[in-house]
């Protein structure tokens, strides 16, 4: 836990609202391990809480008043009433992640009981834009903060994933799936998430003592990610009806081979990419809990392939990073792009002793196209949302 994030915070409070916090929770990024893709389709995701947090300060008010501080953003300020209406704001974005969350709560209030006003102070050391759910993070740690008082019904960490989520996809407007809220939510310290994105099923699989877990950014912006994420959901769905089944989820590998061939051949490589991604997200949950990070780097290699051949979302600056670190690590890891794609970041899981070769050959042998070294980040999986 980064004690001076919180120590940062309180201090903030202190300045802006002249009296100390009386409330202090967190929140966690994430990070996929294995199963890209799959979440809109139903499907299952690996994915573990990490240790870069957003951690919110708060005081409650007699009124009903907001009074949000962004500690990271030069201490700017949000007010609003919650008697009148929430609107979006054309800018700055963290505020409508706030705002959009206290929206949802809103709407959620039941009768005799009334959300207070609140002066609160945000920080985080998430890195932002690097794909480790900043958002996400943000959303998750707001609906814990209401759900610490005493007269307000609290939220379970599922409840409170998929309200985040709805902040983020009809407040915010991003089409998100609930894998990083449930992720925030429901992390488990050293243990990282099996995740079936229909259920909502949550089951912790131990990550092997001594295996660190890298995050390297790639430090590629990533363009037109919006349109061809749409795009290959409209395929996914495409897939999906030719095979007369609600999602891809409903697909095996036998059915793809049997049935596939009247579909069309993209529709049909993303399909592939779907199915078997799910086959691998269950067969790492094995290696992961029989402490085979042998086996578990196999099944990242194949998720990388995957994405990068039949998904058809990697870009050659990534696929460089992967190798880079596969020669450093050998068959003693496991290594593949995370996120939505083109761009972002890849993740490692790494035994300790080779963290530092992996980080040398990163130095030595990669450079961004606009020249920028690789940041790379080193973290254990974390414990989920919760008060301080």
């Amino acid at each position: 836990m980064n004690d001076s994030l919180t120590a940062r915070a309180a201090d903030v409070f202190l300045a802006a609202f002249g009296q100390p916090a009386t409330i202090r929770v967190q929140a966690p990024g994430r990070v996929n391990l294995i199963g890209e893709h799959t979440d809109y389709n139903g499907g299952l995701v690996l994915p573990c809480a990490i240790g870069y947090r957003t951690v919110i300060v708060a005081r409650p008010r007699a009124d009903r008043r907001m009074r949000v501080v962004a500690a990271d953003y030069d201490d700017a300020i949000d007010e609003y009433a919650l008697d009148a209406p929430i609107e979006r704001l054309a800018a700055p974005m963290w505020a409508n992640y706030v705002r959009g969350v206290v929206h949802e709560l809103l709407q959620r209030e039941p009768s005799g009981h009334s959300l207070p006003g609140m002066d609160m102070v945000i920080a985080g050391d998430v890195p932002q834009g690097a794909g480790l759910s900043s958002s996400a993070s943000l959303s998750v740690a707001v609906c814990t903060l209401f759900s610490t008082l005493p007269d307000h019904p609290g939220l379970g960490p599922i409840e409170a994933a998929l309200v985040a989520q709805r902040a983020e996809n009809d407040f915010v407007g991003c089409k998100c799936g609930n894998m990083d809220q449930i992720s925030s939510a429901c992390g488990v310290q050293d243990h990282a998430l099996l995740i079936d994105c229909r259920s909502l099923q949550v089951s912790p699989v131990p990550i092997p003592a001594g295996a660190a877990i890298m995050i390297v950014e790639s430090h590629i912006t990533r363009g037109l990610v919006d349109s061809a994420y749409n795009t290959r959901r409209a395929q996914c769905e495409q897939a999906a009806r030719h095979f007369g089944v609600p999602a891809l989820r409903d697909v095996d590998l036998a059915t793809l081979a049997e049935k596939g061939d009247g579909l069309d051949p993209v529709a049909l490589r993303r399909a592939r990419h779907v199915v078997s991604e799910n086959a691998r997200v269950v067969a790492a949950a094995e290696a992961l809990a029989a402490g085979d990070l042998e086996r578990m780097g196999e099944l990242m290699a194949a998720s990388h392939a995957s994405m990068r051949d039949d998904f058809e979302i990697t870009v050659p600056a990534i696929d460089r990073l992967v190798d880079i670190v596969k020669d450093a690590i050998g068959d003693a890891g496991g290594v593949r792009m995370t996120g939505g794609g083109f761009g972002g970041c890849v993740v490692a899981l790494v035994p300790e002793a080779l963290v530092e070769v992996a980080r040398l050959a990163l130095a030595r042998d990669y450079r961004a196209p606009n020249g920028a070294q690789a940041t790379v980040h080193v973290c254990r999986a974390a414990a989920g949302a919760g008060s301080l």
